[in-house]
């Protein structure tokens, strides 16, 4: 049930939430009464330095890329700030998520190949675009009306730890997520498909892998691949209430977008687009195109400029335009020289450096686990010191399963514990391995096996 008190930009929340890596997703509805979704992220994340720049920059990726006609992705709507809170309001729906139609045990072998066709599709496309998501897992994949795998939070993680986009990890998480749809079904023969599908992806890429499902399909029941219980499910939690009564009016203080670059008569969605370029370029004639092409905002700065009458007033306002101009390209440089260097003061003061990781060692409970429930797995990383987020992985050696968390980093602490709950059961003698790699700030990993007999 929603809670009409509570509002952002016009879309009115509800008491649907869940978490993720990245802040709080809640269902809403957008200002014309459509199903829609709003990341409220989490301060110690949007907090960082250079992730709000970087998490905008992703996000005007993603709607160059929807211009463009690339399909699989929740379209982005606006990022936008109120005080020191950062929301990400989406375009359409974000509920369910696969994750927790696989709580709830509701997705159906058909149904869980028509979601790794099209995750793998949608990740075959952003590859060819030259980007990636970053973090896909079933928390990050949510299903339309009609039952239709789509994608969130693309290139977000990727820019919060600063790091580049991989295809390579994309290709290890959709193996991961076919493994753990293995898990799932109740059918053996559509398991088997899924583990091909894995091992496909693992080897030959996601080409492979989806032209196995398609060309192997007669192993799934009824020999189809099909959205159909997949869009009943999503209709059965729908519950959302959509009218057209306007959104009350509501103080919600003051609130801005941030795609749109103050002081230029360019938003970032206008700049030229190049997913892989390291800068942007701002202004009509910068880069190469010839005169006829561009943005829709450069072909309109010429138009204009070629109408403009060569009279003296005409001259004296562009002299005044471009003194303004130059006055602002002024400030701001200045005060990216004061920031650059109360930056550099405050890291000099502080003594504290960068974080490292320097050891990680990964030890079992016990070596022979017998009939219990779960086991623990004990990870142990050592710093240098420093302050900042320590991201980690653990890996459940028999299914591929991956569990990512973040632990906080401290000045007074140098050693960390990173335990990991490993459940079992079943009456089985087996080897089992745990491998912890920590992805941030600097890449480590280490594994160790121990042996479950019951």
């Amino acid at each position: 049930m929603r809670n009409p008190s509570q509002s952002i930009a016009g879309y009115r929340l509800t008491d649907h939430t869940r978490i993720t890596e990245l802040g709080a997703w809640f269902d809403a509805i957008s200002p014309d009464g459509r199903l829609a979704g709003a990341l409220r992220f989490d301060q110690g994340v949007i907090g960082l330095p250079g992730v709000r720049d970087r998490l905008v920059a992703a996000v005007v990726t993603d709607r160059r890329l929807a211009q463009g006609g690339v399909p699989g992705l929740v379209p982005v709507a606006d990022v936008v700030a109120a005080g020191e809170q950062v929301w990400l309001l989406s375009g359409q729906g974000v509920s369910p998520a696969l994750s927790e139609l696989l709580v709830a045990r509701a997705v159906d072998a058909p149904g869980a190949a028509a979601v790794l066709v099209e995750t793998a599709q949608t990740l075959l496309t952003l590859h060819a675009s030259h980007v990636a998501h970053g973090s896909l897992h079933p928390g990050t994949i949510v299903l339309s009306q009609d039952g239709a795998a789509l994608m969130i939070e693309r290139g977000l993680v990727d820019a919060v730890r600063g790091q580049a986009p991989s295809a390579e990890r994309d290709v290890s998480a959709w193996a991961a997520l076919a493994r753990t749809l293995a898990l799932g079904v109740s059918s053996q023969n559509a398991a088997a498909l899924f583990e091909r599908a894995a091992a496909a992806a693992a080897e030959q890429g996601l080409t492979a892998a989806r032209d196995t499902l398609l060309g192997q399909r007669d192993a799934l029941p009824g020999g189809q691949i099909t959205r159909d219980r997949l869009a009943m499910e999503v209709r059965n939690r729908t519950t959302l209430e959509i009218g057209n009564n306007p959104i009350p009016a509501r103080d919600e203080g003051e609130i801005f977008t941030l795609l749109h670059v103050p002081g230029s008569s360019r938003t970032p969605e206008d700049q030229h687009f190049n997913p892989t370029a390291q800068e942007q370029h701002f202004g009509p004639g910068v880069g190469t195109d010839p005169p006829h092409m561009g943005t829709t905002a450069e072909r309109i700065w010429r138009a204009g400029r070629d109408q403009l009458p060569a009279s003296r007033s005409g001259k004296r306002t562009g002299r005044v335009a471009r003194a303004r101009r130059r006055r602002t390209i002024m400030s701001a440089v200045l005060f990216a020289v004061v920031m650059a260097g109360a930056l550099l003061a405050w890291f000099r003061l502080s003594g504290a450096p960068p974080l490292e990781i320097t050891t990680i060692e990964v030890t079992p409970q016990k070596k022979t686990v017998g009939c219990v429930a779960e086991t623990v797995v004990f990870g142990k990383v050592g710093t240098n010191g420093g302050a900042g987020d320590i991201v980690f992985e653990w890996t459940q050696g028999d299914t591929g399963a991956k569990y990512r968390n973040t632990q906080r980093a401290t000045s007074d602490r140098t050693t960390y514990s990173l335990p990991f709950k490993w459940k079992l059961g079943g009456k089985s003698t087996t080897k089992l391995t745990a491998t912890l790699t920590v992805l941030s700030p600097t890449k480590l990993k280490d594994k160790a096996t121990f042996t479950y007999k019951c």
